[in-house]
């Protein structure tokens, strides 16, 4: 017996994710809210009309087993898995050599492992009825190496890789995947990854969380494997892709250089 259609969100306790089940929500699908602040996702939930329309899990993605624990979660409930929004994540701006290795561990973590565990414990349910959708959130700093937040560049390139890679496995399965590649968002994320005022990076235009959202739907109705979000991000990728890999480096570099006393 299949379970109610809804739509998982990762990371729904705050900016794009919160955009994402907003979004999602008004085009009428039903949702389940993951992210480890509950009191978060239950205001949300009551926003969106209760449990009937959005389910809380509270749930720490990057602890070991958590994919297969919200699978069980989902089972409990009598939730059928259609819309797979892999958004959680997380980031760190300072020297490598001065970041805590617990942190970068659970950057990995987060935003490795626990995307791929969850991808791989619901997908099969979707090719088995021939339908689904997954967006995987990674980021414009997937397409280049990004001195001074090379942990979480470097998994944002896992992240797009893996998501091209799956594409083609999936080519007249029915399920649909997308990498979403948003750049600089005005997000709470800028603030827990320090990326703060003194880099040059954030004097750069920033898109909304609504606008990233609204953009990787339109795609993933459209078919679209690779949602780069806004005009002078496609520019800044396409850049990464052609111009000699040292400039790239460099310019990246000096984007995201701590300042302010806080060079390495």
């Amino acid at each position: 017996m299949s379970g109610e259609p809804r739509a998982v969100v990762t990371g729904a306790s705050s900016g794009i994710g919160v955009a994402f089940a907003r979004a999602l929500r008004a085009r009428g699908e039903k949702l389940v809210l993951v992210a480890r602040r509950r009191e978060r996702l239950v205001a949300l939930s009551e926003e969106l009309g209760g449990e009937a329309h959005a389910l809380v899990v509270a749930l720490d993605l990057a602890a070991p087993g958590a994919a297969e624990r919200l699978a069980s979660e989902t089972a409990r409930l009598g939730v059928e898995v259609d819309v797979l929004v892999n958004n959680a994540g997380m980031g760190h701006t300072s020297p490598f050599h001065r970041q805590p290795l617990e942190q970068v561990r659970s950057m990995i973590d987060l935003n490795v492992r626990a995307l791929t565990e969850l991808t791989r414990v619901f997908l099969p349910g979707m090719v088995e009825r021939g339908r689904g959708r997954i967006v995987n959130v990674a980021s414009n700093a997937a397409f280049q190496p990004v001195p001074f937040m090379n942990v979480y560049a470097a998994s944002k390139a896992y992240v797009l890789s893996f998501t091209e890679a799956l594409a083609t496995e999936l080519r007249g399965s029915g399920v649909r995947v997308q990498a979403l590649c948003p750049g600089i968002t005005a997000t709470e994320f800028l603030e827990v990854a320090e990326t703060h005022r003194g880099l040059l990076v954030t004097r750069m235009p920033m898109t909304s969380a609504d606008e990233v959202a609204a953009a990787s739907l339109r795609g993933l109705d459209r078919g679209r494997l690779r949602v780069t979000v806004g005009l002078g991000n496609r520019v800044v990728a396409a850049l990464g892709s052609l111009a000699p890999r040292g400039i790239v480096r460099w310019v990246a570099g000096e984007l995201y250089r701590p300042r302010g006393g806080a060079a390495p």
